[in-house]
């Protein structure tokens, strides 16, 4: 669990590995709590046997001893059921972020594609204003020409009048 929670993003490893080792506290404070529980037991037994101590003693510390248990036996539970909880987070983050990936190489796939495409645009843009260019000049070369022709018929008709009317 140390291990998965460590390979995830910075935001939501920090919270798990703090949650983890207050798991891990827990645990370690239980197995002592249990030890203890137990060699006290064994202590206890021990020294009502060399004792003799009445029945009631033991009773008395049987009972004690059950309610421990019962109390670390419930902080166990409730630290696994915490640890659960965790485990069950972390598996939604993990499922949420492969489909935010999944999401995010569509939306890579599309800018290329758009990219692909505008470049295409541009090109076919370059080509026609090129096209443009030479039919402007095109369109100048033949306005000058039909004017030179215009100029050269205007002096034809006055040398022709000129040369009808002098005669």
């Amino acid at each position: 669990m140390d291990l998965e929670a460590r390979s995830l993003p910075p935001s939501v490893k920090g919270a798990l590995l703090v949650k983890l080792r207050e798991y891990k506290t827990d645990l370690n404070n239980l197995k002592t709590e249990v030890k203890r529980i137990t060699s006290s037991n064994a202590n206890q037994a021990a020294r009502d046997e060399l004792l003799e101590s009445g029945m009631a003693d033991t009773m008395m510390a049987s009972a004690d001893q059950r309610g421990r248990l019962l109390m670390s036996t419930e902080r166990l539970n409730q630290s696994s059921d915490r640890i659960r909880e965790s485990r069950r987070t972390m598996l939604e983050t993990e499922e949420l972020g492969v489909s935010i990936l999944q999401d995010l190489h569509q939306q890579r796939q599309s800018l290329l594609h758009a990219h692909g495409t505008l470049h295409g645009v541009d090109d076919n843009i370059s080509r026609s204003k090129k096209i443009l260019t030479n039919m402007s000049r095109r369109m100048s070369r033949n306005k000058w020409i039909i004017g030179s022709i215009i100029a050269i018929l205007i002096v034809a008709i006055i040398l022709i009048l000129y040369f009808k009317l002098t005669h």
